[in-house]
């Protein structure tokens, strides 16, 4: 059984076949088509909010939205320095300064105090990304940025159906920043999605994914990109989107069982703020210490589970090797003592079970 358990591989069913065949055989594979469209519509439905433009990556997303608020040159972003590389890359794309600024030590999403220590006269713009599905605190966060009137960017590449106070991540802020990726909770295979706050606005961005074309004819009235989604992956987007509901209720469950599983045990999962409820894109827990954590990492390896790594604190990469770390601690520490377990909604309750067995027997035997 064991091997059958998958860290985050996606769902791909006969409704998903169904819709990209339907795609092939009517020649919509590229960027023609009714597709996108479509998923834009039926995303914002589920999302109930803002004004959709579906793009090439949730990377695209975020560099769209950097550059649509006019950050560039001179100017300082912040951001958590325990995330994926590419909620950062794209502040360099538009040649800004990204400012790591350290985690919550029980959430592990950004920390409105750290932030307020690092907010200068370049300060722009907050870079938010709600870690693995959990919420950011997002009452404080968009009062922190009213307060300095810095733009709020939600990376809520991987937080699809999470909500703060009942309201969808990527709701918040000036722009909510989308993936699709093959291992988020919906996938179109590649591709993301930019939520706008008026239609004037995603008119303009949609506009700027196209190549800045305006017409039909090869003329273009300022510098654009190729960020199009194309038809066939939102033809995949449509069907997961009408799964979306049952994926999310699924992840809670097995989050469900690894808080039971370890009670008593000396184990933190990651935890949600009062008003928040979050996907579980992925499940993660810390252990005493990096000893233990590599012990646990051994078994499930014996047991042929996988796991993952929490991400490694992004001064740790080259191009950003020369911010500075010491403030760090929370990030550090995470990284050191966390894991990811397995969270795809290909696993069975009993998966998840078997996960959490592996786990008590090294805690308990140690």
């Amino acid at each position: 059984m064991s091997k059958q358990i998958q860290l985050d591989a996606p769902s791909i069913g006969l409704l998903e076949k169904k819709y990209v065949l339907r795609a092939l055989q009517e020649g919509f594979v590229s960027t023609y088509g009714p597709y996108v469209a479509e998923f834009e519509r039926k995303f914002v439905g589920f999302i109930q909010g803002g004004y959709p433009v579906a793009v090439q990556s949730g990377t695209a997303a975020l560099h769209l939205a950097l550059y649509k608020l006019g950050i560039g040159p001179q100017d300082e972003v912040i951001v958590p320095a325990l995330t994926f590389i590419a909620s950062v890359n794209p502040v360099m794309y538009v040649g800004a300064k990204p400012v790591f600024v350290d985690v919550d030590a029980l959430t592990w999403n950004i920390s409105v105090e750290a932030i307020e220590k690092k907010i200068t006269d370049k300060t722009k713009a907050i870079i938010v990304v709600h870690l693995y599905g959990n919420c950011c605190d997002m009452d404080r966060l968009t009062k922190l940025a009213h307060k300095y009137k810095l733009f709020l960017i939600e990376d809520a590449t991987e937080s699809l159906g999470s909500r703060f106070a009942g309201q969808h991540t990527g709701t918040f802020g000036d722009y909510g920043c989308f993936s699709f990726n093959g291992n988020k909770t919906v996938t179109t295979g590649g591709g993301g999605l930019i939520l706008c706050r008026s239609s004037k606005v995603a008119d303009h961005a949609r506009h700027l994914v196209n190549q800045a074309r305006p017409g039909t004819a090869y003329t273009h009235n300022e510098i654009g990109f190729n960020y199009r989604m194309t038809n066939l992956e939102a033809s995949l987007g449509l069907a997961q989107l009408e799964r979306l509901k049952g994926f999310v209720d699924k992840k809670r469950k097995f989050r469900e069982i690894y808080e039971k599983e370890t009670k008593g045990l000396p184990v933190r999962l990651q935890q949600e703020y009062e008003k928040a409820q979050s996907c579980f894109w992925l499940n993660a827990m810390t252990f005493e210490n990096e000893t233990v954590r590599a012990k646990i990492e051994k078994a499930l390896i014996r047991a042929g589970i996988p796991f993952r790594r929490l991400f490694v604190p992004l001064p740790e990469s080259t191009p950003y090797s020369s911010a500075e770390k010491k403030s760090l601690i929370n990030t550090y520490d995470l990284y050191h003592r966390g894991l990811c377990l397995p969270s795809s909604v290909v696993n069975t309750e009993k998966n998840i079970q078997t996960v959490c067995r592996a786990i008590r027997k090294v805690l308990i035997e140690k």
